[in-house]
């Protein structure tokens, strides 16, 4: 399952790329906003530009504009609702009664449900757009008809608009919250996009009213095996990382002791006054040691070397010893301590 981070950062660049090839941007800004996108893809680990996971992250044909209109109008219809739901005066009960869509004469209904049907036709032949519009001037005569709003969900769906769907199959809900073909819609919708388990919810909903109904269950069997394989997909990945992290007592975490022994045995060797002249352990019985030269390939093979290289006290000591100048037994012992070895020389105290 893709992360939702990443799907949000990956249509956020979406949004600022779409601004910057619009025009939106003014083009004094866009080096300084195609930094910043490169900078936000880099900190999210998302990149635009490969394909495979492009695919995954997408959220086409929805667009992070058109997901940010709906919430908007979510949101606004739902502080009307809490509105209208608080104890109201008799003044400012009159007031939203008003405000109210009201039903039209017998004949405004009869020229809406004319255009219902031309709209029925037009999905026929699939001119989708066409059928859209006839559904749009019917809810402009009758906008208490929760059909027509079911009916241009089914239009927008059908050209791949799901987001709009949901908003019309919502808003028939809203108008008749017991016509069971608009929670169909919206579970077909939400599925489309991606949301299953909110089309779980709105399948669930119609069956509540209607239980014997073939299309909401087959809808809801289907939503439910994504939202299970969804899950399990969640589970796979969070097993796989903790199987990429190496365990304690690997070579990669025994990297550091390593490291401790063999400079604990260059230690001993300075502190018993090895061969070596100045307190300078003998290289070559070092060289000879098959235990020293096992940890020290060990240290190559899970990059403890590497790591060792890049403190700037090893650097500048291996750099003098390429010189010619060896390192004192004081500097390898202080040299393990810091790595926990606490070692000095032979015969301590």
């Amino acid at each position: 399952m893709a992360d939702t981070k990443q799907r949000l950062v990956f249509s956020i660049i979406e949004f600022l790329n779409h601004s910057i090839e619009d025009g939106t941007v003014k083009a004094d800004d866009k080096e300084s906003l195609e930094v910043a996108i490169q900078c936000i893809g880099e900190a999210f680990g998302v990149d635009p530009t490969d394909t495979e996971q492009a695919a995954q992250l997408s959220t086409k044909p929805a667009t992070l504009k058109n997901i940010f209109d709906v919430f908007i109008k979510t949101r606004e219809k739902t502080k009307a609702s809490g509105a209208t739901s608080a104890p109201e005066s008799a003044e400012s009960s009159a007031a939203s009664s008003s405000s109210k869509p009201k039903a039209p004469s017998p004949a405004v209904k009869a020229e809406a449900e004319k255009l219902k049907q031309k709209g029925n036709s037009l999905m026929t032949s699939k001119k989708y757009d066409e059928a859209i519009q006839m559904y749009t001037d019917a809810v402009a005569l009758d906008p208490t008809n929760p059909v027509y709003f079911s009916n241009r969900a089914a239009a927008h769906a059908s050209k791949g608009d799901h987001l709009s769907a949901i908003g019309d199959a919502e808003e028939a809900i809203s108008i008749d919250p017991n016509f069971v073909k608009a929670y169909s819609r919206l579970g077909h919708a939400q599925f489309s996009i991606g949301d299953y388990a909110a089309s779980v919810s709105a399948f669930e909903r119609g069956l509540a009213l209607e239980p014997t109904n073939a299309n909401l269950k087959a809808g809801l069997q289907n939503a439910k095996a994504r939202v299970a394989s969804e899950s399990r997909s969640a589970t796979q990945e969070r097993s796989a990382a903790a199987t990429t992290t190496p365990p304690a007592g690997t070579d990669s975490a025994r990297g550091a002791n390593n490291l401790n022994d063999i400079l604990s045995s260059m230690g001993n060797l300075a502190g018993a006054g090895g061969p070596g002249g100045g307190g300078m352990p003998d290289l070559a019985s070092l060289m000879s040691n098959p235990a020293i030269m096992q940890m020290a390939s060990q240290l190559a093979s899970n990059g403890g070397l590497d790591s060792l290289m890049q403190d700037p006290n090893i650097a500048n000591m291996a750099a003098r010893f390429q010189n010619g100048d060896m390192p004192s037994q004081d500097e390898i012992r202080n040299l393990g301590q810091r790595f926990g070895g606490g070692f000095g020389g032979a015969g301590g105290a």
